[in-house]
């Protein structure tokens, strides 16, 4: 599996702060075995998200995109917008099991608006900006992603276990 992380932050973008939501994100990935080929660090601008995840789904070059950041409800965290926005399909179960699962730990979690999509033959799942916050929540939908991933490529295998048919 080839992934891209791209962390949004208007902060991180200028060097006004260390990213360390996306370095997390790669060594967790890199532990379950995927090939992280990108990341960049852009500000909190819609425009510029949905660009960047429209080139990266339509190049072709990764399976899954992630996001971190931008995902709460300040005024500058726009990332599902700019994510709805370009996505061919929504898979709302991630952002549900996201926010059921991070709500075991924080009260906060019922403010998260995190998507995720397709586009193209890419999964893009947005994550929480904190380090802590982004390898948490990937972890909670891990267990779905490699099948996704699968299906997006055109694996033909039915999707129960052969018990459940």
């Amino acid at each position: 599996m080839r992934a891209a992380i791209l962390t949004l932050s208007d902060r991180c973008s200028t060097g006004e702060r260390e990213d360390g939501s996306g370095p997390a994100l790669k060594a967790w990935l890199e532990l379950q075995g995927v090939a992280v080929c990108r990341t960049e660090v852009i500000p909190d601008e819609a425009r510029l998200i949905s660009e960047k995840l429209v080139e990266w789904a339509d190049s072709g070059d990764f399976d899954l995109i992630l996001t971190t950041g931008g995902t709460g409800v300040s005024p500058r965290d726009v990332t599902p917008e700019a994510t709805e926005r370009i996505v061919d399909r929504l898979l709302p179960g991630f952002g549900e099991v996201m926010r059921m699962e991070s709500l075991k730990k924080t009260p906060h979690a019922i403010i998260s608006r995190a998507v995720a999509g397709i586009r193209k033959n890419s999964l893009i799942i947005n994550l929480p900006g904190s380090p802590k916050g982004a390898t948490e929540n990937i972890s909670f939908v891990w267990p779905a992603v490699p099948h996704a991933v699968a299906k997006l490529q055109g694996d033909p295998e039915e999707c129960g276990s052969p018990l459940e048919r």
